[in-house]
């Protein structure tokens, strides 16, 4: 029984709204999950401030992207129906509603919050509080450090309105001069290099805005004039970076193109509620709000900007530090990390096992004379990247080194042009890969000299090449030298370096060549294992599910039988528990204290699920048609019986039945929070109080890790 024959018998009768749910609107029901996170009451009270942050500049980048694309659909008359059956306006009508509802909800949870600092001793934007002294800490302060680098800019027919840049704050005064009682409307820009916030020195924590202290001292910056009245503003601008296929030079196109990103259309303006209305009739003229949504708000501007106040130095209002443990199997070998390697495949668990055992991988490649080639892709490799600088070493002592730099990695593009000036310069061959393609696969190859001849060791991972993030994301890092993955390694360099299609790999699929169809393929099996009267379900977890075709396998698998498990983060399309469609699909999102992002499909192949016989894959691609059809990825998988299991029964059995972080999803598209029937359990938790992942294969037998087990959704 095929599932195509199954998916046209039994989707047909259905509307495209009762089949799938619009991605744009999913994806703002996650951030509502993150931003439900600054309401959890068994949080510290600066890790709510930082979900509240975070829900900030998570709807920023929302808005500059997804929002600014829909407006440019509407505005040239698209009329591309999503796999919901919404039009590009049907569905900015519906998101720009549901961020009115979000900001709302976001001003009256920072109320809330900063009345709790308040009562911690904390004090945000809370002038009542300043003492004569502080009062005169804050005028030096302004006039040495503020007055000089902020311009106030008169508004007139001789003064053109100021350009103000992506993410720009600025503020509006509506002035009289005194002297011949002539009306002025000045602007002053917030300079980016300035913080948001200016903490008073003293013990008791008192946080007061730079923008409220410009308005607090503007007779300094406009004697012989009376203020009338002053607003604060913010505007976001669309971000969205296009690249003709007829570039020449793709780095000169990405230079140009970041430049004009920066005065891209005006997509979202918000102004203060008591704003001049004089000011905020010349604003709105002068920016050519038409087609941009503006919010109105009486609390903080650019909730972003309250992560300056996480750093707050009050260790009892944050998470008890993490600090995440070295790879015993590294240390068994004394940091030989080839010899680790050779032994037997090795997992590692971010971030509770440390990404430096990556970075150690490439140092101790720079520096072995035996190695003799190594090839990286980059994609988001951050600011301060010891990647970056291990590369440089190894590039410096005479290693060929190949770097494939990704230029398209959205927002990191100037930073990714940086990286590869910087390793051109130090002799690695740099490639920018597929013009239409971004390269997303996570993966690095050392080439070594050994007694019997040359040996490949290649690391695979979910994530991102990136010192920082690898702190706060959950992923995987998968160390081997088998040779069949090796030579397929070899392959998809030469397929990204030389445009060379590999005819077939031995044991990774590639996207956007075979990635999909192995997947399908697994799926096939299994529904027809479950017609077959066989034990049969796919546990999967992923940040985003959005594809039709996927989703529409996924479907038609449920409807022969198959239980299906997804933990899916983020936006997920998949309308899962209805009855004759998705009966047997659950759906749940992960939401805590580190950022769930790793990749993994596990399909039972027969036997009980989760048991050693099912077939299991790490991977760098999510469930996206981009993913899946656009993006260069690997799929990659797990024939090792101890990373097997380590990565089925320990960390994908862990999500499946974590408790306390989970939030199911219905059918209906609303997501609640999971009830733990009196036996919660934390995956989170779970992995930083138990010894780490790369050991726990002696550690299960030995019996020094508490085993879990599927018992109706709870760990035992």
């Amino acid at each position: 029984m095929s599932s195509q024959a199954i998916t046209n018998d039994n989707l047909r009768p259905l509307e495209a709204a009762d089949l799938y749910f619009n991605r744009e609107l999913s994806w703002l029901s996650f951030n509502e999950r993150v931003l439900a996170e600054a309401c959890n009451e068994h949080y510290p009270l600066l890790e709510r401030l930082r979900f509240l942050s975070i829900s900030g500049s998570n709807l920023d980048e929302f808005t500059m992207i997804r929002v600014a694309g829909l407006v440019g659909q509407v505005q040239r008359g698209v009329g591309l129906l999503t796999i919901d059956g919404r039009s590009p306006a049907q569905q900015l009508a519906a998101i720009r509603e549901e961020l009115n509802q979000i900001s709302a909800r976001q001003q009256e949870i920072w109320g809330d919050l900063r009345d709790q600092l308040a009562k911690a001793g904390i004090h945000i934007a809370d002038e009542r509080r300043v003492s004569e002294d502080a009062y005169a800490w804050l005028k030096e302060f302004f006039v040495e450090e503020i007055l000089p680098v902020v311009t106030p800019q008169a508004i007139d027919p001789g003064h053109p309105f100021p350009f103000v840049a992506n993410e720009g704050m600025g503020l509006l005064f509506n002035l009289r001069r005194e002297s011949d009682k002539q009306q002025i409307i000045e602007m002053i820009l917030l300079p980016s290099a300035l913080p948001r916030y200016v903490r008073v020195p003293g013990d008791e924590a008192i946080y007061v805005s730079i923008a409220s202290l410009i308005t607090r001292f503007a007779d300094h910056v406009f004697p012989g004039f009376k203020i009338k009245g002053d607003g604060l503003f913010r505007v976001l601008r669309d971000s969205d970076i296009e690249i003709e296929e007829e570039a020449e030079d793709l780095v000169r196109t990405f230079r140009s193109a970041i430049q004009r990103r920066r005065r891209g259309k005006v997509i979202q303006l918000e102004i203060e509620d008591n704003f001049d209305p004089v000011a905020e009739q010349l604003l709105l003229e002068q920016l050519g709000v038409n087609d941009a949504q503006v919010i109105k708000t009486d609390g903080v501007i650019g909730i972003d900007g309250l992560a300056e106040i996480v750093e707050e130095d009050r260790p009892d209002l944050k998470f008890e530090p993490y600090s995440p443990r070295y790879p015993e199997r590294i240390r068994e070998h004394d940091g030989d990390c080839f010899a680790a390697i050779r032994e037997k495949d090795i997992i590692i668990h971010h971030p509770y096992e440390s990404f430096e055992v990556v970075v150690d991988f490439i140092r101790q490649a720079a520096a072995d004379p035996d190695v003799v080639a190594i090839k990286q892709t980059l994609y988001r490799a951050g600011n301060q990247s010891s990647v970056i600088n291990a590369l440089i070493a190894a590039a410096e002592e005479g290693k060929s080194v190949t770097a494939v730099v990704e230029l398209k990695a959205r927002f990191d593009e100037e930073q990714n042009l940086m990286w590869a000036s910087q390793l051109e310069r130090a002799g690695v061959q740099v490639i920018y890969g597929f013009l239409d393609w971004k390269t997303h696969a996570k993966v690095a190859m050392v080439v070594r000299r050994e007694e019997d001849g040359f040996r490949t060791y290649c690391h695979f991972g979910t994530g991102n090449y990136h010192p920082v993030t690898a702190k706060i994301y959950t992923d995987l890092s998968f160390f081997t030298a088998k040779a069949k993955l090796g030579r397929d390694a070899a392959k998809l360099f030469n397929f990204v370096t030389g445009y060379v299609e590999p005819r077939s790999t031995e044991l990774l699929a590639i996207a956007p060549l075979n990635l999909r169809e192995e997947l399908y393929t697994q799926i096939d099996r299994e529904m027809a294992n479950a017609v077959d009267g066989k034990p049969a379900a796919i546990w999967m977890k992923c940040n985003q599910i959005t594809d039709k075709g996927m989703i529409d396998r996924l479907y038609a698998a449920s409807q022969a039988g198959v239980e299906i498990e997804l933990v899916v983060r983020g936006i997920c399309s998949l309308r899962p528990g209805v009855a004759g469609l998705s009966e047997n699909i659950r759906v749940k999102s992960i939401i805590g204290r580190f950022l769930e992002h790793s990749r993994i499909y596990a399909f039972a192949n027969g036997k009980p699920m989760p048991s050693a016989g099912a077939k299991v894959y790490i991977s760098s691609a999510d469930l996206m048609s981009r993913n899946l059809d656009r993006r260069v990825e690997a799929l990659i998988p797990i024939e090792n019986r101890t990373v097997h299991d380590q990565v089925l029964q320990q960390v994908l059995l862990a999500n499946v039945i974590d408790t306390e972080q989970s939030w199911q999803l219905g059918p209906d598209g609303t997501y609640a929070r999971v009830e733990d029937e009196g036996r919660p359990f934390n995956c989170h938790r779970y992995f930083m109080t138990n010894p780490s992942l790369s050991g726990r294969g002696g550690a299960l037998q030995a019996g020094a890790v508490p085993n879990l087990a599927l018992r109706n959704g709870t760990a035992e």
